[in-house]
């Protein structure tokens, strides 16, 4: 056994650590998982544990249905509580009974895309900035303050909920960069510090339930839904990028316009080539599309600039001595996305551009939501799928979501969502009862 594991297994004994939970991720990018005693631990790292996978979303059919979870040691961290017994928790890599990495497994997605980039040298850094918010409870939109953008405040309930929060995710190490209050009323910003794309999917897995766990305890209800008030920005979840060789950000060239070498134009080329396709991992709920619309800050239309912020891609400004920060930041995504899968598309994405030595086109840093459409067509600027729908289609065709997915997840991500925009199809809203039948 391992020194790590070794080193493990006398913490939780000498501390006196009650519970150990171990999880992974369905294929939406929902936490699962089990708890199991001390006296299990050396076993679940030797052989794994064995669970039945036909209950979980997008996982095994019944007749292969068994599945082992192995605990990644290297994820092990105390989680926060007040019951006055210890727990900690492992992220699990899923295989089958005979050892092989289950394909249904969106860690392992993630894990077999940054193997690819690591076969051309390449470690991928990525940043997260989740948003969301938070309300009196689960029944309703009910909004805790009238907050703006950047409002400070160490009196609103809002306030000292996400820095509860923050402490609680420091204390698992899990280091936050900046937290703030949004654009819309009773919205927030934790932002996680830069980190290798595995253990940022893990933290971003890990940041989502310890918030919506703290907040519900102090009786309050906290959402990363994309849009849940008409009229207001909503969540989102934009994601800084850049691909590192050893030391060195391969992204940055202090003699390029934008300090942007050539390997980052490519990849920037790639995710603008391909991100109609690879939109619906981004955004996998048909309520994503509220979000995605002009006028709230989200972007729409496909062309990147530095201090455009209604452009899909920006390239922040960096500071003078700061060269290892040069990125780029996608702004599509929403924090309700999975984030293995999330991060496995983009860089597939990026990689292909650099593959095939794609240009971007011409920087845009009008604001767009003032272009008119002809103006628009004449830069050949596209938009983004406009519903779920049109999300599907897309990523149905895409031979890069195939390949970057495998064909376990891809099939099962296609038909969950077709099963969700089926079922919204059907529905009949308050906005149709409210706008038609007074008068048809």
């Amino acid at each position: 056994m391992s020194q790590e594991r070794e080193d493990i297994l006398r913490f939780v004994k000498d501390d006196g650590i009650s519970v150990i939970r171990l999880w992974f991720a369905d294929i939406l990018g929902q936490i699962k998982g089990f708890a199991i005693t001390p006296r299990e631990l050396e076993h679940a790292f030797s052989q794994g544990l064995g669970f039945d996978g036909s209950s979980i979303e997008g996982f095994a059919r019944i007749h292969e249905s068994d599945l082992m979870a192995h605990p990644d040691p290297t994820t092990f961290t105390l989680l926060p509580n007040d019951t006055g017994y210890r727990s900690a928790r492992m992220i699990c890599d899923l295989k089958t009974p005979d050892g092989e990495p289950f394909a249904g497994d969106t860690r392992h997605v993630l894990r077999r895309n940054l193997e690819k980039a690591s076969e051309k040298g390449y470690t991928f850094y990525v940043g997260p900035e989740l948003e969301f918010f938070i309300f009196r409870d689960d029944k309703s939109t009910e909004i805790l303050d009238q907050g703006g953008y950047f409002d400070a405040s160490i009196q609103e309930k809002g306030t000292a909920l996400r820095q509860k929060s923050i402490f609680a995710l420091e204390e698992m190490g899990i280091p936050v960069e900046y937290s703030h209050h949004e654009v819309a009323p009773s919205q927030h910003e934790i932002d996680l510090r830069y980190t290798d794309a595995l253990r940022m999917a893990d933290r971003c897995m890990t940041y989502r339930f310890i918030i919506k766990e703290l907040v519900r305890d102090a009786g309050c209800y906290a959402t990363f839904m994309p849009k849940p008030i008409f009229g207001v920005n909503g969540s989102g979840m934009h994601v800084h990028q850049s691909l590192f060789k050893g030391e060195h950000n391969a992204f940055f060239d202090p003699q390029a316009p934008y300090n942007l070498s050539d390997m980052a134009r490519h990849y920037l080329a790639g995710l603008l080539k391909y991100v109609r396709e690879i939109t619906a991992v981004l955004n996998q709920h048909v309520n994503s599309y509220k979000r995605l619309v002009a006028g709230y800050e989200a972007p729409v239309y496909v062309c990147w600039g530095q201090m455009n912020r209604s452009a899909l891609v920006r390239v922040p400004r960096i500071r003078i001595g700061y060269e290892s920060s040069t990125r780029l930041e996608l702004r599509s995504p929403d924090p309700v996305a999975n984030p293995y899968l999330a991060f496995a598309v983009m860089l597939a994405a990026g990689l292909k551009g650099i593959e095939e030595q794609i240009e971007p086109p011409d920087p845009v840093e009008e604001d767009l939501y003032n272009l008119g459409g002809t103006e628009r067509e004449r830069l050949n600027i596209k938009i983004l799928p406009a519903s779920l729908y049109e999300a599907i289609s897309a990523a149905e065709g895409s031979e890069l979501v195939r390949e970057a997915l495998g064909d376990h997840v891809f099939a099962k991500f296609i038909h969950n969502k077709k099963i969700e925009w089926d079922d919204w199809s059907r529905q009949v809203t308050d906005y149709e009862i409210k706008r038609y039948l007074p008068i048809l």
